[in-house]
């Protein structure tokens, strides 16, 4: 799916406006482009039927039909909540423990090799680059996402004092964006099913000037406004959770990129903070 909307968003600049609504009603309507007719689909989106023809020709596809069979074969998986794909997958994986995970590691680390993309590589670049000349780093993300905005907050707050994470402790977690500016920067990371508040304070960001660097599943999701670096990663997974591995090697990614091009004081930074640990005896040490 991300696929598809990734070629969707790449083409929407350039189609008229019968086309666009067209496009758009695809990318919101994914599971009815498998399985409404065309004519159906058409009277929907207010367009005429020719419109779903022409937007699949300049999708690249023969026909609609190409268009609604690859919906039906990768929407197999979207539209179920999570006790329900369990209860599918379940039926049909008849393998060993060893084998499924073995087939999970497999589809994780195809979807890691697929990050190696120019796409996405030249978002990644523009996104360390913002992030490096951002007076703060405003990190959020809740739900499957927080482990994302929290590890790329702890692996910034190594080498600099310009990562805040936005948590919710005591209900305040919002609140800095209160005093955020045109020089500060937003991380976020929110996948379907999007959560309201994470939604909701990344609007209240761009509002105030911040630039906006999202960790999402789609060009069309809820975070990503005008203007924004979106760095999309794919959540499909072999069980019934969210694939949230190849987000998180975006985090690693962005804060070395980020990191390395910081201040000069950055290895002042990290050599103080051994000390620091040092001081507090926080890890252990081989006398050997």
């Amino acid at each position: 799916m991300q696929r598809i909307q990734s070629r969707i968003a790449s083409r929407l600049p350039g189609l008229p406006g019968q086309l666009r609504r067209a496009a758009q009603w695809v990318v919101d309507n994914p599971r009815d482009v498998a399985l409404l007719s065309m004519r159906e689909q058409a009277r929907r989106a207010g367009v005429q039927p020719a419109s779903m023809t022409r937007l699949a020709q300049a999708l690249g596809y023969e026909g609609f039909d190409e268009l609604r069979a690859q919906h039906a074969d990768i929407l197999r998986d979207m539209g179920e909540g999570l006790s329900g794909q369990a209860q599918r997958r379940l039926k049909l994986d008849a393998s060993t423990a060893a084998g499924t995970a073995d087939a999970m590691i497999a589809h994780t680390a195809a979807q890691i090799s697929g990050l190696a993309n120019g796409d996405l590589l030249a978002a990644l670049e523009g996104a360390a680059h913002q992030l490096s000349k951002s007076t703060r780093i405003f990190c959020l993300g809740q739900r499957s996402s927080h482990g994302v905005a929290w590890h790329f907050y702890y692996a910034l707050s190594l080498v600099s004092d310009r990562a805040r994470l936005l948590d919710m402790t005591g209900g305040t977690g919002f609140d800095p964006l209160l005093r955020a500016g045109g020089n500060d920067a937003l991380f976020v990371c929110c996948v379907k099913p999007y959560t309201r508040a994470v939604v909701d304070a990344t609007e209240q960001a761009r509002a105030r000037g911040l630039r906006i660097i999202a960790v999402t599943d789609s060009p069309f999701s809820l975070l990503v406004g005008a203007g924004d670096i979106a760095l999309i990663v794919p959540t499909t997974s072999a069980s019934f959770l969210h694939a949230m591995t190849p987000a998180f090697v975006l985090a690693d990614i962005l804060a070395a990129l980020v990191a390395r091009a910081d201040d000069p004081a950055t290895l002042a930074h990290l050599d103080g903070l051994d000390r620091h640990l040092a001081t507090l005896n926080t890890f252990f040490h081989d006398p050997t």
